[in-house]
């Protein structure tokens, strides 16, 4: 047991190729790691939150430059920053779903959206993804159609820009047309294109746009963001009215769905350290797939293995089904499943799940073309070594 206080150095992005589907877009800047540590006291970003005492006003660090710049960014009317996006998800049903009243989501949501369903005591209405892993607006009609004749019209609509699961993206805008048909208003959780892709809220059609700080835009733990259009902004954004019966107090022009203040610390100032950066990366999102290409293409040479993912690829989060490879050296490998994750962690690379090797997920976002060409040819000397034939 280490006993606390005893924090060991962590050492994986300044020694590893790190693969992994969940961390790769959130590496820091060199921006953000610099302003993380002058900025790392508990309420350092208060130093200048003056009246009305609301964090997205404070300048210094411009906390409320960045809540403009980002929502012209995402072409929508007001951005609100949260502790990660599950609480940017909390603010949304918390806003608009009562007791017992139905939101539809794709099957393949992250657990999070689920609960936040849950935390307001609603119900999840799902939409049946296709037999190849997407999720269309007709099976969304489907959903809603589902939904109004069992328990009512749904309040909401979760979609993921791309699902977790398999990396695929799914149509988006197709979906918000045939929701905003029934006058139901649409979540588009975009946790991994928002910072990795250019995202457009207005061409989508959607009403919500949630990004994560620390999977998609190199921000610290745990930050998010919430973008919303007009015709929600008030009842998102709303401010409190509640009054103390013996004292009288009243809290001034807080946000109830954030209960008051909103990010603060280390994930704000890394957030806004990293903008720049993040804003001119998404236009460049085509050659991270062609890097991607570079390994998917060698993996795709090593025979039985296959994309479990759509294909061709437009993301770089992507599902590998190494059954008939990988795996088949697994039964008689001394080291088992573990032998594919210790053979790339002797070549300095990480992040594949260890003993996994039937399906598994990485992500190759931000690795420059050199180190696509490696991990490429790392994936290929560990199929020599254990005999599988390459074509």
């Amino acid at each position: 047991m280490i006993p606390a206080g005893n924090v060991d150095t962590r050492f994986v992005e300044e020694g590893f190729i790190n693969l992994d589907p969940i961390q790769a877009a959130g590496r820091l800047t060199p921006e953000a790691m610099k302003a993380v540590i002058s900025w790392g006291d508990g309420y350092s970003v208060c130093d200048h939150c003056h009246k009305p005492f609301r964090l997205d006003y404070v300048n210094n660090p411009p906390v409320a430059d960045f809540h403009e710049e980002a929502a012209k960014w995402l072409n929508m009317d007001s951005v609100m920053l949260t502790p990660g996006a599950r609480r940017a998800f909390q603010v949304v049903t918390g806003t608009l779903v009562g007791k017992g009243e139905p939101v539809v989501m794709t099957g393949m949501g992250h657990y999070t959206a689920y609960l936040s369903v849950e935390v307001v005591d609603g119900i999840v209405r799902e939409i049946k993804p296709t037999p190849d892993h997407h999720i269309t607006a007709e099976e969304t009609a489907n959903a809603i159609e589902d939904s109004i004749r069992e328990v009512g019209t749904p309040k909401l609509v979760f979609v993921d820009a791309v699902d977790f699961m398999y990396g695929n993206m799914h149509e988006v805008k197709e979906i918000a047309k045939v929701a905003h048909q029934y006058d139901i208003p649409v979540l588009y959780n975009g946790v991994y294109t928002v910072g990795v892709l250019p995202v457009d809220g207005k061409k989508l059609g959607v009403d919500f746009i949630v990004g994560s700080g620390h999977k998609s835009m190199a921000a610290p733990a745990p930050s998010g963001l919430l973008a919303v259009n007009e015709e929600y902004a008030d009842s998102i954004t709303r401010t409190t009215k509640i009054q103390g019966n013996v004292t009288g107090r009243k809290f001034g022009i807080k946000q109830v769905g954030i209960l008051g203040c909103s990010l603060m610390g280390d994930p704000v100032v890394g957030l806004i350290a990293s903008f720049p950066t993040v804003k001119e990366r998404v236009n460049h999102f085509d050659e991270e797939l062609a890097n991607h290409k570079i390994v998917t293409d060698a993996l795709m040479s090593i025979e039985g293995t296959k994309v479990a993912s759509e294909y061709p690829r437009r993301h770089t989060l992507t599902r590998m089904d190494t059954t008939e490879s990988f795996n088949v050296t697994a039964q008689t490998h001394k080291k088992r499943g573990f032998f594919l994750s210790s053979g790339l962690a002797k070549r300095g690379i990480t992040g594949i799940m260890p003993g996994v090797t039937k399906q598994w997920k990485f992500n190759t976002y931000g690795l420059t073309r050199p180190q696509a060409e490696y991990l490429a040819d790392a994936f290929l000397d560990i199929a020599e070594e254990n005999n599988l034939a390459i074509h």
